[in-house]
C-alpha cells in the first residue's frame, strides 16, 4: 500500500520548570522538555498502522528550536522513517494560527497537499501540555482543506481509501469515515507509547534529521511569528491560592476520622460569608495616547447553539450570559446573534431568545442530526462574511474547540481556547502612541493551570471558546423579544465527504453533575475496585434526598474507569457543587481548575503530603477502601443529613 502517516510531533516544557520573563511572559528557554504526552500516543498510532502495513512510510514532522531534534531522534528510534524539523527564529511568539499555517506549508513543500497523488494519514496529539488548546490539528486539516477528526481514542483503516475513526464526545462517542488525505487528533484513550528496540535504535543513528527554515518552504513573515499572529499573549499572571490550611481529622482509625468529618461539617461556620476573594488589578497610569477603533465594519457578537438530543446544550446558554456581558460593556446598541444548524431545530430558536439572543438564525438541512465539522464550518464561515461580527463565541466542548479554530482560519482570525473569563477592555500601543478600544480580553488558565493569560486578538472577528460550567445560566425570560430568520448556506460535495456511522450518547451524567449538590469524585488512587465505592456513596446521598453524583479526575477517564463526560477539571468540566469529595486524586492543577469554585471540599488520599490537601477544607488520610465503607455506614445512619450540608 503506497500511504504515508505523517506524525505532528511537539515538544513541551515541563510547567514546574517555567519562569516568568522581564517582559512579564513565559520563558521557556531553560526549562527541560519531553515529548509531550498526548503526542506519544500519536506516535504510537502511526506505529499500529505500520505493524498492520509494512509498506507504510512513517515520517514525523515538528516545529521548534534545535532541542526539539531530542524527540525526533526518539521518534526515529520507536520506527519512524524520515524527520524534519522546521526551525527559524522568524517563528518565535507564533501564536495556534501561524503555527497551523507553518506547519502545513512544511508538508506542502514535503509534497503532502489535497491534491497529492499519494494518499496520506496527518497524526498529532489532541493537545499539547502547555498551551492545552488542541487548536493545531483542526487549522492544520484547514490550511490544507481536508477533513479532520478530533479527540479521536481509535483509527482503523478500510480498503486504504478510508479511515474509520471513533471520536469521542461529551457523553459518548462517534463513529464516522473519512476519505484519505485527512487530519487526526489522537486521545490518551488510545494506545500507549512502546518502548524504542535495540534494534531500531541502532538503525535510527543512520537516518538524518532534515533542518528547514521558513525560506525553505516559501513561507514568508506575514502571518508569523509575533508581529504576524492574529493573537498576542499581552500578560501572564501566576495563579495563586489563598485558600486555608486543611483540617486533617485525627483519630484512632477510620471510624473515628469519619465521625469527626461529620461533626466539623455540622458546626455551624460563617467561611461562606468571608470567603470572598478580593481580585487586585494593577493600577497602571494610561497614558494621555488618543483612541483608535481598528474594527472597521465589525461590529456585534455571535455564538454557537450546539444541539444535542434536540436540545440546547447548557454550555451553549451559558455562552449567552458571557455574551450579555459583553453587550453591556461595548454598548446596548450591540447586536446578539446565536447560530442554530441542525435538521428540525427551529422550535428551539425562542428559547434562545428568552436566554438572551436578539437574532438567532437557523439553519436546517436533514443530513445535519449530528454536528459534522466540514458542513458546520462551512456554514459558520458564510454567516460570518455576510454579517461581519466583532466577536464570535463557543463553548469548548469537544465540538467547539474543533470548530471554532478550523473557523478563524478561513476567516484569518486568531482563536483563544478555553477560556474562564471574558471583557471588553484596551491595549495601549506604546510604539505607535495610541490606545486601541474596544478589544476583547480573553483570560485563560494555561501552564498547566499554573498561570493564567491574558491574549488579545487584533484580526476580526475575535474568537473565544468559554469552558463549559464557567459562566452561569442566564435568566429564562419568555418576554423578551427577538428575531427569527433562517440562512441558507451554498454546500459544496466536500462538505459532506465524511460518513457518520454511529453516535452514541449517554449527557444524563453530565447535567446531574452541573445540578448536584454533592459530588464524589475518584483518581487513580481510588480504581481498585473500579469506582464501585465511590457511586455506593452517591447512593448513600440519594437515598437521603440529597443530589449528589459522581466524577473523575482525567487519569481515571483515560485509563477508562469512566466516560469522558464525567471528567472534572481543565480538560473536562467546571462544577460547583456545595460539597465536592475527592478521592485517591492526587491534586494536579488541572484538576482543581474544574472544583475550586465548590463551597467545601474534602480530600480523602493515603498519602499525606499528597496536593489535594493544599486546596481542601477537610482531610483524612487513609486508603480509602478503609475510609468510604465507614463513611457509607455512619451517613446512612445519619437523621440530620441538612446540617451536615448546611457546613458545606
Amino acid at each position: 500500500m503506497k500511504l504515508t502517516v505523517i506524525n505532528l510531533l511537539k515538544q513541551v516544557p515541563l510547567p514546574s520548570e517555567m519562569r516568568m520573563g522581564d517582559d512579564g511572559l513565559m520563558d521557556r528557554t531553560k526549562a527541560k522538555s519531553i515529548i509531550n504526552i498526548d503526542c506519544q500516543f500519536a506516535l504510537e498510532a502511526g506505529l499500529q498502522i505500520k505493524k498492520q502495513y509494512p509498506d507504510v512510510r512513517l515520517v514525523v514532522c515538528s516545529m521548534g528550536p534545535a532541542s526539539f531534534e531530542t524527540s525526533l531522534r526518539k521518534a526515529l528510534a520507536l520506527g519512524y522513517d524520515e524527520a524534519y524539523l522546521l526551525t527559524d527564529n522568524k517563528l518565535r511568539g507564533s501564536d495556534t494560527y501561524a503555527t497551523g499555517l507553518a506547519l502545513s506549508h512544511l508538508l506542502h513543500y514535503l509534497g503532502f497537499s489535497k491534491e497529492s497523488e499519494e494518499k496520506f494519514i496527518v497524526l498529532a496529539g489532541r493537545q499539547s501540555s502547555d498551551g492545552d488548546t488542541a487548536h493545531v490539528p483542526s487549522q492544520v486539516a484547514a490550511h490544507l482543506g481536508v477533513a479532520q477528526a478530533t479527540f479521536v481514542e481509535k483509527i482503523q483503516l478500510q480498503d486504504g481509501e478510508y479511515l474509520i475513526a471513533k471520536r469521542i464526545i461529551e457523553g459518548g462517542f462517534q463513529e464516522m469515515k473519512l476519505p484519505l488525505p485527512c487530519v487526526v487528533s489522537i486521545t490518551p484513550t488510545g494506545v500507549s507509547l512502546r518502548k524504542p528496540s535495540l534494534y531500531t535504535t541502532i538503525k535510527a543513528k543512520e537516518k538524518k534529521i532534515t533542518r528547514l527554515g521558513i525560506a525553505d518552504i516559501n513561507l514568508g513573515v506575514e502571518n508569523i511569528g509575533i508581529s504576524g499572529s492574529p493573537t498576542i499573549v499581552v500578560k501572564v499572571v501566576d495563579m495563586l491560592s489563598e485558600h486555608a490550611a486543611v483540617r486533617i481529622m485525627q483519630g484512632a482509625d477510620e471510624k473515628e476520622k469519619v465521625k469527626k468529618l461529620l461533626l466539623a461539617l455540622s458546626e455551624k461556620n460563617d467561611d461562606n460569608q468571608q470567603k470572598e476573594e478580593k481580585q487586585q488589578e494593577e493600577q497602571k497610569e494610561i497614558p494621555d495616547f488618543p483612541m483608535q477603533d481598528i474594527r472597521d465594519d465589525y461590529r456585534g457578537i455571535l455564538t454557537w447553539a450546539e444541539v444535542v438530543n434536540q436540545k440546547i446544550s447548557r454550555s451553549s446558554i451559558e455562552i449567552l450570559s458571557a455574551a450579555r456581558q459583553l453587550q453591556t460593556q461595548l454598548d446596548n446598541e450591540t447586536k446578539i446573534t446565536t447560530l442554530l444548524i441542525g435538521d428540525k431545530v427551529k422550535h428551539l430558536a425562542e428559547d434562545l431568545i428568552a436566554y438572551g439572543a436578539d437574532e438567532v438564525v437557523v439553519v436546517e438541512d436533514n443530513r445535519l442530526q449530528e454536528y459534522q465539522i466540514l458542513p458546520f464550518t462551512s456554514a459558520f464561515v458564510q454567516y460570518i462574511q455576510k454579517i461581519r461580527p466583532e466577536i464570535v463565541l463557543f463553548a469548548a466542548t469537544t465540538a467547539g474547540r474543533e470548530l471554532a479554530p478550523r473557523i478563524a482560519v478561513y476567516t484569518g482570525s486568531g482563536v483563544t481556547a478555553d477560556c474562564t473569563d471574558l471583557e471588553i477592555g484596551y491595549y495601549i500601543n506604546r510604539k505607535k502612541q495610541i490606545i486601541n478600544y474596544p478589544l476583547l480580553h480573553s483570560h485563560r488558565p494555561t501552564y498547566g493551570e499554573s498561570k493564567l493569560a491574558t491574549i488579545l486578538g487584533f484580526k476580526f472577528p475575535q474568537i473565544s471558546t468559554a469552558r463549559p460550567g464557567t459562566f452561569s445560566i442566564p435568566l429564562h425570560d419568555t418576554s423578551r423579544q427577538g428575531k427569527i430568520t433562517t440562512f441558507h448556506p451554498s454546500w459544496k460535495d466536500d462538505d459532506f465527504c465524511v460518513s457518520l456511522l454511529q453516535t452514541f450518547r449517554n449527557e444524563s451524567g453530565l447535567q446531574n453533575l452541573f445540578d448536584a449538590d454533592v459530588i464524589v469524585s475518584g483518581g487513580r488512587g481510588a480504581t481498585v475496585d473500579n469506582l464501585q465505592l465511590i457511586k455506593d456513596l452517591i447512593e448513600v446521598f440519594r437515598q437521603k434526598g440529597v443530589k449528589a453524583d459522581w466524577g473523575a479526575s482525567r487519569v481515571a477517564v483515560d485509563a477508562g474507569f469512566a466516560p469522558y463526560t464525567r471528567q472534572v477539571g481543565q480538560t473536562g468540566i467546571t462544577v460547583r457543587p456545595k460539597c465536592y469529595i475527592a478521592v485517591g486524586i492526587s491534586g494536579a492543577i488541572q484538576h482543581i481548575a474544574g472544583l475550586k469554585e465548590a463551597e467545601k471540599i474534602i480530600a480523602i488520599d493515603e498519602n499525606p503530603k499528597a496536593s489535594i490537601f493544599k486546596y481542601a477544607d477537610y482531610g483524612i488520610v487513609g486508603k480509602y477502601q478503609d475510609v468510604l465503607p465507614e463513611f457509607i455506614e455512619q451517613l446512612s445512619q445519619c437523621e440530620n443529613i441538612d446540617a451536615i450540608l448546611s457546613g458545606c
